[in-house]
């Protein structure tokens, strides 16, 4: 059964309405989409503007303009004569996401093997991985994500294209989802630890080939736990014959 958003929920503070319009519209973005990627909003709760502007201490328009831009992105969805809610899990989404971050990421490996700044890269990723052998053995799973996410920045980075990785997190946005349900506790961090061994270890070795598909296992790891995800978590995906949204023009209050 949706639930209707109130302050409860949001805990960053007010936010200063007297800085530029565009400024406050993509701080409240910014809550609300880290709102609903660690499901502190969850799957097909309801967002009232009234409440969501009273919570952040600002109007209602940079609320509206915020939910408009995320509905956009397919993480709020317009209902008539409901409003906004924020939108189930969907698996369409996650395939279309690891897709676009695949055909990215492997392109950006195979870069980073031909670079005449490989060496440097693999110095950094050593780094990164003996930061995550240590993360894993004191269970600090919130610090290994982030070691994670720096992991394939720097890959990024290296290849040539240090702004690419704004486009790579946007593409992986259902991704990041769907794997903060899985992460850590419905996957395993030896698992993935060993998979970015292998990446350096290719890297290490000159080896395209090896590289590309040690990077394509380790993004296409999020299905293999998926079943795993929707058995424990069903509420939070899209029932069948469930009624569709409008269009993110059409945010009612």
């Amino acid at each position: 059964m949706a639930r209707l958003l109130g302050t409860r929920t949001i805990t960053e503070g007010r936010l200063d309405e007297t800085a530029p319009g565009a400024s406050v519209a993509a701080r409240a973005f910014e809550v609300l989409l880290d709102q609903i990627l660690t499901f502190r909003l969850k799957p097909h709760e309801l967002i009232s503007e009234k409440a969501m502007s009273e919570a952040l201490g600002v109007s209602r328009t940079p609320v509206r303009e915020a939910l408009a831009r995320l509905a956009g992105l397919g993480l709020i969805d317009i209902y008539p004569q409901r409003g906004s809610m924020v939108a189930p899990l969907r698996i369409a989404d996650l395939e279309k996401s690891q897709f676009l971050r695949e055909a990215l990421e492997v392109g950006l490996i195979k870069r980073a093997v031909e670079s005449p700044r490989r060496a440097d890269l693999l110095a950094v990723l050593k780094g990164e991985l003996a930061v995550q052998e240590t993360f894993a053995s004191i269970a600090d799973d919130r610090r290994f994500f982030k070691s994670d996410e720096l992991f394939h920045q720097h890959i990024a980075s290296h290849a040539g294209f240090p702004g690419i990785w704004a486009d790579i997190s946007a593409a992986k946005l259902h991704m990041d989802r769907f794997r903060f349900l899985s992460f850590p506790r419905l996957d395993s961090v030896s698992v993935v630890l060993g998979q970015h061994r292998r990446i350096v270890d290719a890297l290490e070795q000159a080896d395209a080939f090896a590289a590309e598909e040690a990077m394509r296992t380790h993004l296409r790891r999020i299905f293999e736990v998926l079943e795993i995800v929707q058995e424990r978590y069903p509420y939070y995906f899209e029932a069948n014959g469930s009624v569709s949204p409008l269009s993110a023009g059409s945010i009612q209050a």
